[in-house]
């Protein structure tokens, strides 16, 4: 495995076994006593052990189960059997908090009264870099899958009701027959490199302090190196020169595709974007590992698990290949 499939929900080696979407096989599938499903609320995973943490794993016919608003979604087939991914986002725990539940980084965790207490719900951001590559990966694929049923009840042909099919992966609208897939967001992740500095930015609603690459959205029509120079251009006046490509990392929050990025900057002058970026600067290579070691007074990088932070990383230690 290449150094660039390392990166958190990468690398998982998830046999997502598509072939066995279709209904006869989910009636087969559904029937063994193997079978086990992830459990999610509200986009966040339900989680077992505390220093050494997995996603729980429950029998299709646990009581919780009958809370759960749609068909079970098939993650794929494991080494100990199928596992699919149910979604119980219409309960309400007691006393919830849901300014909590907005924020950057939410590190609330929740309960459910039919499970052991040992099992919680816990965003997937706040313990992405203690799951194994499988694990990561099954919990990015659950959280994407749902994100999107749960934004896409509807045909955008024609605004009817659309129903869930092949076994999640497909959405059909019983009105006009338009089939829908699930959507994700090409983004570019740029490590704009000026000899021994790299361009880091912030974001006005970032936790103070934070600084990471840029990034922005791929439009129709463009490549990514186009993306690449466009954004950067857009959000700090900087030109960018060569672009090459570097490692991906799928990103559920709420369902992205970064695509990471090496930009060889053609000028250093910074001209601001005040609505995408607060702040951006040249950072050089010894700041930037003060910095990743919590020694920078004034920045502090992208936390570990992002691709952001993986890049950096590698940076430092020259082994972007």
């Amino acid at each position: 495995m290449r150094l660039a499939e390392t990166v958190t929900f990468g690398g998982g080696g998830l046999d997502r076994a598509a072939h066995e979407r279709g209904e006869a096989a989910q009636e087969r599938l559904l029937a063994d006593s193997r079978a086990r499903t992830l459990l999610l609320w509200r986009g966040k995973v339900l989680m077992t052990g505390e220093e050494a943490l997995a996603l729980a794993r429950l029998p299709l016919g646990h009581p919780v189960m009958a809370q759960a608003e749609t068909a079970p979604v098939y993650l794929g087939q494991l080494e100990d059997g199928p596992l699919f991914a149910c979604d119980i986002s219409g309960w309400e725990p007691e006393a919830l908090d849901e300014e909590e539940l907005g924020r950057f980084l939410d590190l609330t965790e929740q309960r459910h009264p039919a499970l052991d207490d040992s099992l919680r719900f816990v965003e997937l951001r706040a313990v992405m870099t203690a799951l194994t590559p499988r694990e990561a990966e099954l919990g990015a694929t659950a959280k994407a899958i749902f994100g999107w049923h749960a934004s896409h009840g509807f045909c955008a042909r024609c605004g009817a009701a659309s129903e869930m099919r092949q076994a999640g992966w497909q959405r059909v609208c019983p009105a006009c027959g338009q089939h829908h897939f699930p959507r994700t967001d090409p983004v570019v992740i740029m490590l704009i490199t000026h000899g021994n500095s790299v361009l880091l930015g912030r974001a006005p609603h970032w936790p103070e302090g934070m600084y990471s690459l840029l990034a922005g959205f791929v439009e129709p029509g463009e490549t990514i190196e186009a993306a690449v120079r466009r954004e950067v251009l857009e959000e700090s006046g900087v030109r960018v020169g060569a672009v090459s490509y570097l490692s991906s990392q799928p990103w559920p929050f709420p369902a992205s595709l970064m695509l990471g990025c090496r930009g060889e900057a053609l000028s250093t002058e910074i001209t601001l974007d005040p609505v995408e970026l607060e702040a951006a600067q040249w950072v050089s290579r010894e700041r930037v590992m003060q910095a990743m070691a919590g020694g920078d007074p004034e920045i502090r990088p992208a936390r570990p698990g992002a691709i952001a932070h993986f890049l950096l990383r590698n940076w430092l230690a020259d082994r972007l290949v």
